[in-house]
């Protein structure tokens, strides 16, 4: 176990830690592919999986991930190999996880929206030698023509339809075949449906759960490009532990959530895939995220959770198939990815007859959970909750991170805990950067209250120098959610000759509204935020940059406005 004690930190959430929770507690960690072991030993008979209609008990699928690691053993992989996946949400994607750590590898995600430069970029990076896909014209044509101009040895090929029941495999074939490509058969092509015939005796690896990687994940970090963070079986298992303290609720061997966020990404991963099949529940997968598909799986399956991020809360409530009691069954809504304004707060949880959101927050390098919101309204208003057991949040001085700064002043935020990352892979530049005294520095801005409650001001990287006083984005944006004529909203900073930088706002209308609003929008924020803080400009948009994931991106929008201002110099 890790010992994360420290006596000369102050932590002001010890007199407020829910009667449930211990915040002096330890856990023991384990190898991540244990967690199907234990579910699977547990309730056999539980549904693990659901596809479209087709159910996977945990009985199944500890089966087929068992067949499935023998199999990827037969193909040289073993400890120290690392593995892609490079597929939607989909059955395989849990059963490829799993077996992979089952071998001895580790896995290593990749988006299926990267373009073949990102693609090859992260390839050669990982040092990945295999890699598992699917036979869609969105994935394969990529992988396949990276399969010669990159390091890899072979390519694990799924299909979609060998996933789905019968009756929707068949219409999936007579009405989507068009997105099937054609496959380049050879031996360095090897079909899942084979892999999957190999007895289910495969050799176990040891496991050091404190430094083998059992996930590299990659992520832009708190600055540059796209690191791999080293996430150990360690920093895994004790993590999903923590939120199982927290009483994150899901009914033991039964209880079910919804799988729309993506797989690849931490917080789909550590709560989706790994969180729910410790509690032996049966995740709802569909391949992405769409509202209406969305709302029906709702509607046609009793879930206890529903992971969001605040774009899906967006889209869900403005779905228009959705029934005023499609929500109603849901006894806990979680988001997290990104802040949460508090107008959208307020009503996404009147659909849910008044249940509160309960937020999280934490890194992809921390595992991901480091602060969350106890259960039953416990909360503060604007905040992402307490620190989770044995982690230490502090708040440090963005100039001089060994500088701790006292409670309810404003600085970086720093965690401190057994859910941190090894760190960056072959970057020990970049991991000397962010971790430092033990400490994980976020490169978010916050502050902590009296009572030990975290509050997020906004990211150091997007924070404006405007005349020499600190903008924050965030400020702005849940301001303009306040209007009801704001649906989406994303602020950043551009260029500007007399202040350095001055706030731009690009916005989604809400229904019924128009960009005549513009002035009236630009009056009402003369009244609720500074001068210095009032945009110079604002563009009315159909739709914003979003991540994989569903969350407002920034980065594309300050790409355009550098042109942009670069051009008008020229």
């Amino acid at each position: 176990m890790i010992d994360n004690v420290s006596d000369d930190i102050a932590r002001p959430w010890l007199d407020n830690y829910p009667d449930f929770a211990n915040w002096h507690e330890r856990f023991d960690p384990f190898p991540v592919h244990e967690i199907l072991d234990r579910a699977a030993a547990k309730w056999p008979a539980s549904n693990h999986l659901d596809f479209f209609g087709r159910k996977y008990t945990y009985a199944q699928t500890h089966d087929m991930a068992n067949r499935l690691a023998h199999g990827l053993q037969k193909r040289g992989i073993k400890k120290g190999v690392h593995v892609g996946i490079f597929l939607p949400n989909c059955p395989q994607y849990v059963l490829m996880y799993f077996a992979i750590l089952k071998a001895g590898g580790t896995v290593v995600n990749f988006s299926p929206l990267y373009s073949k430069s990102e693609l090859h970029t992260q390839i050669e990076d990982s040092q990945i030698d295999y890699m598992v896909t699917m036979d869609l014209e969105l994935l394969y044509p990529k992988m396949r023509v990276l399969l010669d101009e990159t390091r890899l040895k072979g390519l694990l090929i799924c299909t979609m339809g060998e996933a789905m029941p019968p009756v929707t495999r068949a219409l999936y074939t007579l009405f989507k075949g068009k997105n099937r490509a054609k496959v380049a058969w050879d031996d360095r092509h090897s079909r899942f449906s084979d892999l999957l015939k190999n007895t289910p005796d495969f050799a176990p690896s040891p496991v050091d759960v404190h430094k083998d990687i059992a996930v590299l994940q990659y992520t832009g970090g708190t600055t540059g490009l796209p690191k791999g963070a080293m996430l150990s079986h360690a920093v895994l298992t004790v993590n999903m532990q923590q939120g199982i303290s927290w009483r994150i609720d899901l009914t033991p061997g039964s209880g079910a959530t919804l799988g729309i966020l993506p797989f690849f990404h931490i917080y789909a991963l550590a709560l989706c895939m790994d969180f729910c099949t410790m509690m032996g529940g049966e995740i709802i997968i569909l391949p992405r995220f769409d509202p209406a598909e969305t709302i029906k799986a709702i509607r046609n399956n009793p879930l206890e959770i529903l992971p969001c991020v605040p774009t899906v809360m967006t889209a869900l409530m403005n779905e228009p198939s959705r029934r005023p009691d499609d929500l109603l069954g849901i006894t806990t809504c979680l988001s997290g990815g990104a802040p949460l304004p508090l107008e959208l707060e307020a009503e996404f949880e009147k659909l849910l007859n008044g249940i509160p959101i309960r937020q999280g927050y934490g890194l992809t390098e921390s595992g991901p959970l480091a602060v969350a919101t106890p259960p039953g309204g416990c909360g503060r208003a604007g905040s992402v909750g307490l620190p989770m057991p044995d982690t230490d949040i502090l708040i440090t001085d963005p100039e001089d991170p060994r500088k701790i700064l006292a409670h309810g002043e404003t600085g970086e935020i720093c965690i401190k805990g057994p859910q941190v990352m090894l760190g960056y892979w072959q970057r020990q530049d970049a991991t000397d950067d962010v971790i430092i005294d033990g400490r994980l520095r976020s490169g978010d801005i916050g502050y902590m209250d009296d009572e030990g409650y975290l509050f997020i001001i906004d990211r150091c990287k997007d924070m404006m120098l405007v005349g020499g006083m600190n903008v924050y984005p965030s400020v702005i944006e849940e301001a303009l959610y306040e209007h009801p004529a704001v649906k989406e909203v994303t602020v950043i900073g551009v260029p500007d000759d007399y202040s350095g930088e001055r706030p731009k706002a690009f916005i989604v209308l809400a229904d019924g509204h128009d960009q005549t609003h513009a002035e009236d929008l630009m009056d009402y924020l003369r009244t609720v935020i500074g001068k210095h803080e009032i945009p110079r400009e604002i563009e009315f948009r159909k739709e914003l940059p979003k991540t994989p994931v569903g969350k407002l991106s920034k980065k594309e929008l300050v790409s355009e406005e550098k042109a942009r201002y670069e051009a008008s110099k020229q």
